[in-house]
């Protein structure tokens, strides 16, 4: 028989949540993976226990509305520059790794202390 749409969309963020965990689990130094459609919404999302967020609530929509749209707006390019691999941003306390498949985002925030993220932008686009 065939599946409704509701039962679809289900399979679909259970699949984004098991990825995320699996992100999760590559470093102890990954403190939040989640996963956002182009208009910014979060589709699912995992903080590390016992990590404190840094951003407030309206601050997170900020974020992710903004990479939406960066990512979106980069789609116009794929034809003249090539496929985007994936987007580092480097704050003082933090690094940004974004990853775009499938129309939707992939924002992991990493530690700063982490030496090796080479490593683990490997082990995430195997991941994805």
């Amino acid at each position: 028989m065939a599946k409704t749409p509701a039962e679809l969309w289900k399979e679909k963020i259970t699949g984004y949540r098991k990825k995320c965990q699996t992100i999760l689990n590559l470093s102890d130094t990954i403190r939040y993976v989640g996963v956002i459609n182009s208009y910014g919404r979060t589709l699912t999302g995992i903080i590390r226990p016992n990590v404190k967020p840094m951003l407030k609530s309206d601050q997170v929509k900020n974020e992710f509305f903004i990479i939406s749209t960066l990512m979106t707006l980069r789609k116009d390019t794929v034809s003249t520059i090539g496929k985007l691999d994936h987007v580092i941003i480097q704050h003082q306390k933090i690094l940004i790794i974004i990853f775009q498949k499938d129309l939707v985002t992939y924002y992991i925030s990493i530690d700063k202390a982490e030496k090796n993220t080479s490593k683990i932008i490997e082990s995430i686009k195997k991941t994805i």
